[in-house]
């Protein structure tokens, strides 16, 4: 199962201002959408850079891989 892993820039701007620590990692896979605070890998991954063809939470820079990562201190 595919699995992408993406920083939320938008989450690290509102933490520095409102100087919280909401989880800015969001890790997708079919199933699911969890936000945590980082992400062990397991297996081979592959850093993907698509100006032109964002995913459709408008990320360009992030990380694709087969094998389920660990999360840590994920958002409940």
């Amino acid at each position: 199962m595919k699995t992408i892993i993406h920083i939320n820039r938008h989450i690290i701007a509102a933490n520095n201002k409102h100087n919280r620590t909401d989880p800015p990692i969001t890790v997708k896979t079919y199933k699911s959408n969890k936000r945590c605070m980082g992400v062990q890998l397991h297996g081979p991954a592959v850093i993907v850079y698509r100006p032109e063809c964002p995913l459709a939470c408008g990320a360009k820079l992030w990380i694709e891989t087969q094998v389920a990562p660990t999360l840590i201190d994920e958002a409940t």
